[in-house]
């Protein structure tokens, strides 16, 4: 079976304007948010034809629950049509959540140089633990062959990284986009730049 996935991230936070991780806190989208949840959306229904066919999958949180509703109403689907699926929620951070990232740097410079820098922080789910539940999430045969998904910005490294098998350093090198999206079909991963935005 052909799977495509169309991958995004949620629309900017307060927390993301102000350069603070997020993890499992939330914060509410900004108006610069919203308009990129619905630029996604619109950009998304020049792609697919019988939205309705797709599943649209989401993370428990609530940035990600409000982008998936904005990107609903864009292509035309009920409030009802997204699924929540907790294997979607972003890494959590531990002891960082709500820690600005710079002051963070300043204290411990050499996490700068490091691309896992995220997982250096007291208390936070372990990398492994992340990647076992994105292999099982990509392996599992309930999936669609149509899906939508509504996530995060690391986590969604994780997700293209394990679709194409990067090197670990390559995977959290990736860009983070909240103005673009990824469709991942046949192995290869497009990224998509919102329209209209």
């Amino acid at each position: 079976m052909t799977r495509t996935i169309y991958l995004l991230r949620h629309g900017q936070t307060e927390l993301n304007a102000q350069r603070r991780m997020q993890g499992h806190c939330d914060s509410p989208l900004t108006s610069l948010g919203q308009a990129q949840a619905r630029a996604m959306g619109r950009t998304l229904r020049t792609l697919i034809t019988e939205p309705a066919s797709w599943q649209l999958a989401v993370s428990p949180l609530g940035r990600a629950q409000y982008t998936a509703q904005l990107v609903c109403a864009e292509l035309g689907l009920p409030a009802a049509h997204p699924h929540t699926d907790a294997r979607l929620i972003e890494v959590g951070f531990g002891d960082w959540e709500m820690q600005a990232v710079e002051p963070l740097h300043a204290q411990y410079p050499e996490l700068a140089e490091r691309p896992d820098w995220h997982f250096a922080a007291p208390n936070v789910e372990p990398m492994a633990a992340v990647q076992a539940r994105i292999a099982a999430l990509l392996a599992d045969p309930a999936l669609p062959a149509q899906l939508i998904i509504v996530a995060h910005g690391l986590l969604g490294r994780f997700i293209r990284g394990a679709y194409a098998q990067l090197p670990l350093d390559e995977m959290l090198q990736q860009e983070m986009p909240q103005d673009a999206f990824y469709r991942l079909q046949h192995g290869q991963i497009e990224r998509i730049a919102c329209l209209d935005l």
